[in-house]
Parts: C-alpha cells; sequence; structure tokens
C-alpha cells in the first residue's frame, strides 16, 4: 500500500527566531550552482546575487526592493535587468512569485519542479512552502473535470505563523 505523504514534499517551516540565513543563502547558492551546470544553464554574477537577495531572509522580496540592494552593492541595474535575473530564477525552479504579494521566495526543493502551497504571515510575512503533490492532483483533475488544463498553479494562504500567534 502507497504512504500518502510519498507525494507530499518537505515543508520548508517558517524558520526559528535563531536560524541562520547565512547558511540558506550558502546552501541555495551552491544548489543553484549544482542545477545550472547539470542542465547547461549560465549562473552569471547578476543572477547569483539576485538569488542571494532572495534567500537573505525567508521573508518575500520584491524586485525593486531586490534593485535597491544591487545599487547598494554599486552595481548599475535597473528593473529589467532584474526581473529578467528573476525570470530566469522562476525558470530554473530556483525561486517561487507569489503573485499576491508581487514577490519573491526562495524553492527549498528547486531539484524537483513542482507547485508550490505558501503559507503567508499577514503579521511577520514569512512564508513556509507545503509543496503538497495531492493538492496539486486535486486541482488539475478537478479542472480536468472542467474541460480545463491548467498550466500554471500557485496557491497562497494568508494568516499568521505560530510565532505570531503567540
Amino acid at each position: 500500500m502507497k504512504n500518502v505523504l510519498d507525494d507530499k514534499l518537505p515543508a520548508s517551516g517558517f524558520p526559528a527566531s535563531e536560524h541562520d540565513h547565512a547558511d540558506c543563502v550558502e546552501r541555495a547558492v551552491q544548489t543553484a550552482e549544482q542545477i545550472c551546470r547539470e542542465r547547461g544553464l549560465r549562473l552569471t554574477a547578476q543572477r547569483r546575487r539576485v538569488l542571494e537577495l532572495v534567500w537573505n531572509s525567508h521573508k518575500p522580496v520584491g524586485a525593486y526592493e531586490i534593485l535597491a540592494e544591487l545599487k547598494d552593492d554599486g552595481r548599475n541595474a535597473a528593473p529589467p535587468t532584474v526581473y529578467r535575473a528573476l525570470e530566469f530564477l522562476i525558470e530554473a525552479n530556483l525561486v517561487h512569485r507569489l503573485d499576491s504579494l508581487n514577490a519573491f521566495v526562495g524553492c527549498p526543493d528547486p531539484h524537483n519542479p513542482h507547485t508550490g502551497q505558501f503559507l503567508i504571515c499577514r503579521q511577520c510575512r514569512s512564508v513556509a512552502e507545503l509543496g503538497d503533490k495531492r493538492i496539486s492532483d486535486m486541482i488539475d483533475s478537478s479542472a480536468e473535470d472542467c474541460g480545463f488544463s491548467a498550466t500554471h498553479q500557485t496557491l497562497e494562504i494568508q494568516g499568521v505563523c505560530q510565532a505570531c500567534r503567540t
């Protein structure tokens, strides 16, 4: 008998207050370098820096916040540059776009392309990704029942995380 949890990616969870963001950034960049090498993709210095800025915290970051950070770094960047880098990172499954916030978060499991379900805390703006394939499959099945072929799905659930509730 198949375990129902087999279809569920591990939830990234909300980071603990003592969470080491530097370690997260380092692991995300190492993973990105490996994935780009394996897929024949080019992780330029600009794309790498944008990825680092997205992973700098577990809160969603907007394109213009990234642009400001790039300018603070002394880089000559314009909005199209940032959006192109973000498009590349999304296509490579390294980051996700949260439509409701018009912002971006790092993907905790970029080796496995998936649709994400995101828990967004309305108070601290932290985000946790569920990545539950059962939910994605249910949406695909229901869409097909309506004669609809879903090409992209992202589920964003807003609420309050445990840290903010206490």
